[in-house]
């Protein structure tokens, strides 16, 4: 690498519905106009000219070593656990029974804290603390809160993590025990949401909430590079992702979109995006049906994966464009089947996936049976973290 190369191409933040230009190089949540999320964007045609991505392949394993592609903008900011880099297995076992012999997982449950939220909140504070951000707060299901606690006390920082009360123990202890402060809430993540929002009020913390600042969807694209590279640059024909704040669905399409702009993909088609939701919780289902470009707000929203109890995310009109854009599909599975798959999963392949992950497994069994796949495509399931995180 010359030594002329930027370490990130970072130029800007872009709102994603008006497409208002916002300043790279200060603290940004999001567009106060829109009130939807901004974008990291980065000079691409630059990376192109000066970059191959065969280079990224010979470095040193992990997240960060797409550093250029990456808003960090000097090495010695980076707060890393050693996240990335997790395995793309191929199960041939669950493929050979479904008639599938492409089906593959990514399994995200050997990063740091035991699920891809490290990838995220590796990206957020790192850049938070370059940008002086003072103390972090985060709503969280559970996985991002750990990730945050673990993330802020790495980087010396305070955090505050506000979680509801039901919660699965492993994750309150995780947050605990790295030394966030942490306030359960009787509620859902949506009731955690608003005294986060209050606590960054009030503290002048920053609120790093799903979608509500620019740089935790920087650390999951990097799901998308890994599976461009796994697969030789030539992309599964579908992904199957479970969608609780959707944030990693939108993440994964806007890190193949950047690989496509960079001419760094063999073929220019990209994936099927598919986003399974639990039955007691799937507000994107709904809106999908209808076709809308927004999701409803989930009354009463129930399901034994916590990371799916998710009445409305923030960014719901980013991860409906990216079915719509993908030809893609949005369903839900009952948490029956969410058991009966985490089971399936486990016995046939060795893995014990936590619940989300599993639901795509179950949501896979409705894909085949309509007819929705077809037998020679390359499927690929995302496990998005570990089962040892529910056990109680």
């Amino acid at each position: 690498m010359s030594t002329s190369t930027p370490f990130s191409f970072l130029t800007h933040l872009e709102c994603s519905q008006c497409g208002a230009s916002f300043d790279a190089q200060r603290l940004q949540t999001f567009c106060p106009d829109c009130q939807t999320p901004l974008l990291a964007r980065y000079d691409l045609m630059s990376v192109a000219k000066q970059l191959k991505r065969e280079q990224f392949q010979t470095r040193q394993r992990g997240m960060w070593r797409w550093h250029e592609l990456l808003p960090v903008q000097s090495e010695d900011q980076i707060v890393s656990l050693g996240e990335g880099d997790t395995p793309m297995l191929h199960l041939p076992q669950l493929g050979s029974e479904l008639h599938l012999p492409h089906l593959y997982l990514k399994d995200e449950s050997l990063n740091p804290t035991g699920t891809f939220k490290a990838r995220g909140l590796s990206a957020a504070v790192s850049r938070a603390r370059e940008l002086g951000a003072q103390c972090l707060t985060i709503p969280t299901a559970g996985n991002a809160g750990g990730a945050l606690a673990a993330y802020a006390a790495r980087a010396g920082l305070p955090a505050q993590v506000f979680m509801p009360a039901d919660t699965p123990p492993a994750n309150i202890e995780e947050t605990r025990i790295t030394g966030a402060e942490v306030r359960l809430v009787d509620g859902l993540i949506s009731d955690a949401a608003r005294l986060s929002v209050e606590a960054a009020r009030q503290s002048g913390a920053l609120d790093v909430s799903t979608f509500k600042e620019p740089y935790r969807m920087e650390g999951k694209k990097t799901m998308g590079y890994e599976i461009a590279e796994a697969f030789a640059w030539s992309l599964p024909d579908v992904i199957v992702y479970p969608a609780g704040g959707g944030m990693g669905l939108v993440a994964i399409w806007k890190g193949l979109g950047e690989l496509r702009q960079l001419g760094w993909l063999d073929g220019e088609k990209l994936p099927r995006m598919v986003a399974v939701q639990a039955a007691g919780c799937a507000p994107v289902v709904a809106a999908f049906e209808k076709r809308a470009s927004t999701c409803e707000f989930w009354q009463n929203a129930q399901t034994l994966a916590s990371g799916l109890r998710v009445p409305k995310s923030f960014g719901d009109r980013l991860i409906l464009q990216t079915l719509y854009e993908s030809g893609g599909l949005a369903l839900a599975v009952s948490d029956d089947e969410i058991r009966q798959a985490q089971q399936e999963l486990a016995r046939r392949e060795g893995i014990f996936a936590a619940p989300e992950g599993a639901a795509n497994l179950a949501a896979l069994h409705h894909l085949v049976k309509s007819g929705w796949l077809q037998p020679r495509e390359r499927i690929l399931l995302l496990n998005t973290g570990t089962g040892l995180k529910y056990l109680r």
